[in-house]
């Protein structure tokens, strides 16, 4: 009995440990950031342009594509990995629109500096992000696009902002949804990144587009039924040969985003949700 006692503590000890670095090193689990150095060029195309973003302790780096007269703007929210090299693509789909765009790279990604150390931090910078170019968009169509980790960003400032549509591609229903699905041992109170997208979109009052790939194995596609269930408005294109990271090869993708950001495809805000592709 004091050998099972025993091994019960270290048990109980080394779990706690373990939680204790979770708490800790929270970041390291969510985020994969790829830094570059200050003189990286992205794009050599005249019409994007390199732009910063002045944030309490952090200056973000971000590419801006301008075009001679936008009917509107995407404000691109990207993934928990990589940089604005490999997500700053497809940039002849935005021209095609007719619609230009922004796209951030958060703390410690890329050429932006800091670090990120808080959601409420991580909303912040988004929000003072948009706002850098908000002016410049006063009267045309806004469309707020979060992919992955960002639509959970996306969808929090469509809930402050009320945009004329917001685009959620492989969104979760939250963080804390994703966590117990994947590390099922810990408890919920232990994330500092909740990211409930669910919350937020249930205040979105305008057409919300959600795209998943059937085949999605990181995020599956029950979270985009889950944000239907939480937003009826909400319409879903299932896409069901694509998973997480290849979505944008997709035509179907290229052309659903397509119609719904340059408004060919209408979505009344209380249309219940589809599965098929947008003609």
């Amino acid at each position: 009995m004091q050998a099972l006692s025993i091994a019960t503590l270290s048990a109980a000890v080394l779990y706690g440990a373990v939680l204790a670095g979770l708490w800790v090193w929270q970041e390291r689990l969510l985020f994969f950031p790829q830094p570059l150095p200050a003189q990286h060029r992205i794009s050599s195309a005249g019409d994007v342009h390199e732009t910063w973003v002045e944030v309490p302790g952090a200056r973000l780096h971000a590419l801006h594509l301008r075009l001679p007269q936008p009917s509107g703007v995407v404000f691109f929210l990207h993934g928990n990995a990589g940089n604005l090299q490999s997500w700053f693509v497809n940039p002849e789909l935005y021209r095609q629109a007719n619609v230009d765009l922004f796209m951030l790279d958060y703390r410690g990604f890329g050429k932006s500096s800091g670090r990120i150390r808080s959601e409420a931090e991580l909303h912040a910078d988004v929000r003072a992000a948009w706002e850098s170019i908000a002016p410049r968009y006063a009267g045309l169509r806004k469309v707020f696009y979060g992919r992955s980790l960002g639509s959970g960003l996306a969808a929090q400032l469509a809930a402050e902002l009320q945009p004329d549509l917001t685009v959620l591609v492989s969104p979760y229903e939250s963080m804390q949804a994703v966590a117990a699905e994947q590390y099922p041992w810990v408890p919920g109170a232990l994330l500092r990144y909740p990211l409930r997208a669910d919350q937020a979109l249930a205040r979105v009052q305008g057409p919300v587009y959600l795209v998943h790939g059937a085949r999605d194995g990181l995020i599956p596609p029950r979270h985009s039924l889950a944000l239907q269930a939480a937003a009826p408005h909400a319409r879903l294109l299932l896409l069901p040969d694509a998973g997480h990271n290849d979505i944008q090869d997709f035509a179907a993708y290229l052309d659903g985003v397509l119609a719904v950001i340059t408004g060919t495809e209408v979505l009344p805000s209380r249309q219940v949700g589809s599965t098929t592709p947008p003609r």
